[in-house]
């Protein structure tokens, strides 16, 4: 049996645009811009395009430059990352400009970047590590492929669950104790891995589906949260309501080893299974449910060995 993948949205309400106009950066990387306040205060970065499909990181970034936001006290840096990825977006193929050659989002270690392996995304990585361990604070902008609920992610860290609780939205929070378990993400290199008492905060938000006008909006939104909570940029005049904020801890993270990998029934996430029911085969593999409410995110679109297939978790 062939898998057959979801149909390409009807309706690509974002689209990429051209951004030539913002690859001369200020700090020696392309596409990476920085101001600085000259007042003391936390430096924080906005990065933008880790996949270059997930589009609404894109336009919160370009609304940063176009506005000409700039900071009150400490550092401001924007950064668009995998722009290569990015620019190869066909709009017949539009979930296949996610990556080049590596998830640029699994390649933040020490073996990766000081590692002889070569491909874009490892190119981009090693260029902007400077960037990376300069900030204090990190905001990673991401989108989902099923058009589902918007969420955080971020290690177990209190000074990352303080931050998002504190801004409110989304009020979905995805919680690694253990890391994401297949491979080492942005927000966990260098000093943000470390569960300690620093200052430095870094987080992913999910800002729903790739192509909706939605996320981008809820992608600026929360950019702009981010920056005010911080004290870079006055808060907005008017709050937004906060939801009951809801919390699911990480368990198991399952890739795809064969091309047989099958769900035992249609997933676009936050779906929930009893304990030891059946979620998916892969060959020969069964992926049971490790517990009684066990809630799935971000169950592939279209399997691919190699990649995730799904991620299990738990409410905390």
């Amino acid at each position: 049996m062939t898998h057959t993948p979801p149909p390409v949205p009807a309706s690509l309400e974002v689209l990429p645009r051209d951004l030539s106009a913002y690859r001369q950066g200020n700090v020696g990387v392309d596409y990476v811009h920085r101001f600085e306040s000259g007042r003391p205060g936390p430096h924080v970065l906005i990065n933008a395009l880790t996949h270059g499909n997930e589009i609404c990181g894109m336009v919160a970034a370009t609304h940063l430059l176009d506005t000409d936001v700039r900071p009150k006290v400490g550092t401001l840096t924007v950064s668009f990352a995998n722009v290569a990825a990015y620019e190869s977006f066909d709009i017949e193929k539009p979930f296949e400009s996610r990556q080049l050659v590596h998830n640029m989002n699994r390649i933040w270690s020490t073996e990766w970047l000081d590692g002889g392996e070569q491909s874009p995304e490892l190119q981009r990585a090693r260029a902007m590590r400077a960037v990376v361990d300069a900030a204090d604070h990190i905001l990673d902008i991401h989108s989902t492929s099923q058009d589902v609920e918007p969420f955080w992610v971020y290690p177990a860290y209190e000074r990352n669950a303080a931050l998002a609780l504190a801004i409110g939205r989304p009020p979905v929070h995805l919680v690694m104790p253990q890391g994401l378990g297949s491979g080492v993400p942005l927000i966990q290199y260098g000093r943000h891995g470390l569960d300690g008492p620093g200052p430095g905060t870094a987080v992913v938000v999910e800002c729903g589906q790739h192509f909706r006008r939605s996320a981008a909006e809820l992608a600026t939104a929360v950019t702009l949260d981010f920056l005010a909570h911080f004290g870079l940029i006055d808060p907005p005049a008017e709050a937004a309501p906060k939801a009951p904020q809801r919390r699911f801890e990480l368990l198991q993270t399952h890739l795809v080893h064969t091309k047989d990998f099958r769900f035992a029934r249609p997933l676009v996430g936050f779906e929930t299974f009893a304990k030891d029911e059946l979620i998916a085969t892969d060959g020969d593999r069964r992926i049971v449910s490790p517990c009684d409410g066990c809630t799935v995110f971000m169950p592939t679109r279209e399997p691919i060995v190699g990649r995730e297939a799904v991620y299990l978790t738990r409410p905390i």
